[in-house]
C-alpha cells in the first residue's frame, strides 16, 4: 500500500477532485501547486513543472505520483521534467499518467502531445500506469454554451462520451493504491451521445430556445471523430450522466474550466 501520494495540479478540476477523494479514504495526500495553498486535508507543496522548480522536494517521499496536472502548450516538456526527477530519487514511484481517448487516432495538435508523453513514461523504466478516459463533462458544456451564443447553433455529426471528473477521480484513487498497470483499460462516461443533443441540453439548462444544427464538414479532424474515435463505449464505467451533471449546475456562467 502506498504511504503518500502525490498529486499534481492539485487546484485543477480533476486534480482537486483526486486530493478529495484520496483524503475521504484516509490516505496521505501530497498536493502541488505552482502557489502555496492549504486545506482539503493534503500536505501542499509548492513547485512548476514549467521550471522544475520544486519538484525533487515534492517527490521526496512518496510511492505514487497520480499525474492530474495539463499544459496545453507543453505537455511533453513536463511529464519530461517529472519523470527526470523521479529517477533521481532513492525509489521511484508508480507514475499514473492521465490522458485521453483517441490520442492516438484523432488529429489534435494537443492529443499528439499527450500521445508522445505517454511514449516518453512507456520507455521512462519508471513503474508506470496510463490511464486514457474520455472528455469531461465541463469540457463538452463548456463548448457547447460558447456555440449557443450563436443565432443558429451548428454542431457537427459527432458523439461524445461525456466522463465527470468524480469518477474518474475514483479510478485514480484506485489505481493509486494497485500495482502499475502499463496501459489501463479505457475509462468512459455512462453514456454515448449526438453532439446535437448534448448542445440541446446545454441550451435547456440554460433556459435558451434555439435551433440547433447537424453540419459535416471535410477533413481528417471531422472522420476521426465522427468514425468514433473518441469514443469508448465497451468502457462506460462512469456513473453521473450529463443531464445530471447540467442539473447540478443550472448556470453556464458560474462554470470555472481549468
Amino acid at each position: 500500500m502506498p504511504e503518500r501520494i502525490l498529486v499534481t495540479g492539485g487546484t485543477g478540476q480533476l486534480g482537486s477532485a483526486v486530493v478529495d477523494r484520496l483524503g475521504a479514504a484516509g490516505e496521505r495526500v501530497r498536493a502541488l501547486s505552482r502557489k502555496r495553498r492549504g486545506g482539503r486535508g493534503a500536505e501542499w507543496v509548492v513547485g512548476d513543472l514549467r521550471t522544475g522548480r520544486g519538484i525533487n522536494t515534492a517527490l521526496a517521499g512518496c510511492d505514487v505520483v497520480l499525474h492530474c496536472a495539463t499544459d496545453y502548450r507543453r505537455e511533453v516538456h513536463a511529464i519530461r521534467t517529472l519523470v527526470e526527477a523521479a529517477r533521481w530519487t532513492g525509489n521511484p514511484p508508480h507514475l499514473v499518467y492521465v490522458s485521453i481517448v483517441g490520442v492516438d487516432r484523432v488529429p489534435l495538435g494537443y492529443y499528439r502531445a499527450k500521445l508522445a508523453a505517454e511514449e516518453l513514461i512507456v520507455n521512462s523504466g519508471l513503474p508506470h500506469t496510463i490511464q486514457r478516459a474520455t472528455q469531461f463533462h465541463s469540457l463538452v458544456r463548456t463548448v457547447f454554451a460558447a456555440a449557443g451564443r450563436l443565432p443558429v447553433v451548428p454542431v457537427p455529426r459527432w458523439r461524445f462520451q461525456p466522463v465527470d471528473v468524480r469518477d474518474l477521480a475514483g479510478r485514480l484513487a484506485e489505481l493509486a493504491k494497485a500495482e502499475p498497470a502499463g496501459r489501463a483499460p479505457d475509462f468512459g462516461g455512462p453514456e454515448v451521445l449526438a453532439a446535437a443533443d448534448l448542445a440541446g441540453a446545454v441550451l435547456a439548462a440554460a433556459g435558451r430556445t434555439k435551433r440547433v444544427v447537424p453540419v459535416s464538414v471535410p477533413g481528417a479532424l471531422y472522420r476521426a471523430y465522427a468514425g468514433g474515435a473518441n469514443l469508448t463505449p465497451e468502457h462506460a464505467d462512469g456513473v453521473l450522466t450529463f443531464a445530471g451533471y447540467l442539473a447540478e449546475r443550472p448556470d453556464p456562467g458560474a462554470l470555472r474550466y481549468h
